[in-house]
């Protein structure tokens, strides 16, 4: 019996799905596993990621990687969620059926994070509307950027970071999807919706991927749908992301700040640290007039004795008998008002943020356990090739990102009326935002924290590669 041609077609799309599928799978376990695993050591905060997986671990910065951690007796609650947890808990219920009672082993939690990434690739490459060898090519590009060893490693990390690239790619690919025609609108449907979830709920500076992502799935047209029906598919996209993120940060511990507070919002015991080391790093950072910067903040200036001094340090300014008189000048609103009114410190600030996010890789990451035989803080550089591009421009700063950002704008623009516009338009405002969040509102690891706008950035330029072929695509309003 012969097919038609919609069947024909649709047969063609699964062997193509079936074969990105196994083909990056497989791809990216060898990268994995050989010659052993890697991942990204904890740098103090991996404790949040355990804790979510119902394990209590108070490790310092440390400078090999676990690749198992056991079960413990004492039980806790994060203070906010990390959707690495989800990840984390489902790789030791997995792990419990082969006998590891309650065991994170990093190895199940890597394999898991490669099926989900080869899953993702496998949905932005269906959901092009280009010729295959397009496709193969975007496809090649995006493998590039997902395994390189600047990105790879958090894949099985207790690290936020990871989880936030898988949800970008697969709300990529599920953007994509629902703008084709038929089964596919509505499995682009679900996978945003999942990539949604995990993008947002990946780290508290990601909270704000929220709305951008919200704008896009308004502007990208379901194929089937018109009228209403495709306003209210939106709407209810939209709405299952924003329900399951409300869900899952109010269902976390209370915050407790420094001051001995306490606040229900996600990330309030940090947000004192977060704004004290914006000022004592960013702008009381000892290279400028610091007791022109101390008056401006409000704060005395006998403060200046901690210049350069942040949170941490053996010597910071919260240890000052005058420092509780002065907290409440430790907010973002005064940080905002200083930036605002000081722009030529303000572009020094994002200029070191830009160098910063081409380096790509922080150098206190170790890839390896112990016994590897590596030294403390070795890092592997099996796949190096983005990374090193980004790196060769990193010392032009702002120089190098703003063209970059440039050229992805300009396509996006070109392809306005397109799926594939709104999805490059997409990731250029995540990674525009989550890099002025990270520049300006933090003072600390400034390398890590660009990460996922570095991420977002790599994947907008991989789909900007398309040839310009929208007469094809499909259009949105």
């Amino acid at each position: 019996m012969k097919l038609e041609a919609p069947d024909r077609q649709l047969g063609a799309e699964a062997r193509l799905g079936l074969g990105v599928f196994g083909t990056a799978l497989a791809l990216l376990v060898v990268r994995f596993l050989v010659p052993r695993p890697i991942a990204m050591s904890n740098n103090g905060d991996g404790g949040r990621v355990l804790c979510g997986a119902g394990i209590t671990w108070k490790g310092l910065p440390e400078p090999f990687v676990h690749l198992v951690y056991p079960p413990t007796p004492e039980t806790c609650r994060p203070t906010y969620l990390l959707t690495q947890s989800w990840l984390a808990d489902l790789a030791v219920r997995i792990g419990r059926l082969i006998g590891l009672h309650g065991t994170l082993s990093l190895v199940i939690l890597g394999l898991l994070s490669s099926v989900i990434a080869a899953a993702a690739v496998t949905a932005i490459v269906l959901g092009l509307p280009h010729p295959r060898r397009t496709r193969l090519f975007v496809a090649a590009a995006l493998l590039l950027v997902v395994a390189d060893s600047a990105v790879f490693g958090y894949f099985a990390a207790i690290l936020g970071e990871g989880a936030a690239f898988l949800g970008l790619l697969l709300a990529v690919g599920g953007l994509l999807l629902t703008a084709r025609e038929g089964r596919w609108s509505y499995a682009g449907m679900a996978v945003t919706f999942a990539g949604g979830v995990l993008a947002v709920n990946a780290k508290v500076q990601t909270l704000t991927i929220l709305p951008i992502l919200a704008l896009a799935i308004l502007f990208t047209r379901p194929g089937p749908l018109r009228g209403a029906k495709r306003w209210a598919s939106a709407v209810l996209v939209i709405g299952a992301i924003g329900a399951v993120t409300l869900y899952a940060q109010q269902s976390v511990e209370p915050a407790r700040a420094p001051d001995g507070t306490y606040s229900d919002f996600p990330g309030d015991d940090s947000r004192e640290i977060n704004v004290f080391n914006s000022i004592f790093l960013n702008i009381v950072d000892g290279r400028h007039d610091t007791q022109a910067d101390l008056a401006e903040l409000g704060l005395p200036l006998s403060f200046a004795q901690y210049a350069g001094n942040g949170w941490w340090h053996p010597h910071p300014a919260r240890i000052d008998p005058l420092y509780p008189r002065y907290r409440d000048r430790m907010s973002r609103g005064n940080v905002v008002a200083y930036f605002a009114h000081h722009p030529g410190r303000t572009l020094e600030v994002l200029d070191r943020a830009a160098t910063d996010q081409l380096t790509a890789r922080p150098d206190y990451l170790g890839s390896f356990d112990q016994e590897a035989g590596f030294p403390p803080h070795a890092q592997e550089h099996r796949v190096p090739v983005v990374s090193w591009l980004t790196g060769l421009l990193a010392p032009l700063g702002l120089f190098a990102l703003v063209p970059i950002w440039l050229f992805v704008l300009v396509r996006a623009w070109l392809r306005r009326r397109t799926a594939l516009g709104v999805v490059v338009a997409f990731l250029f405002a995540v990674s525009v935002t989550q890099f002025g969040t990270a520049a300006l509102g933090d003072g600390i690891e400034g390398i890590k924290h660009q990460s996922v706008a570095l991420f977002a950035l790599l994947v907008a330029v991989t789909l900007c590669s398309c040839p310009l072929n929208s007469g094809q695509e499909p259009t949105v309003p």
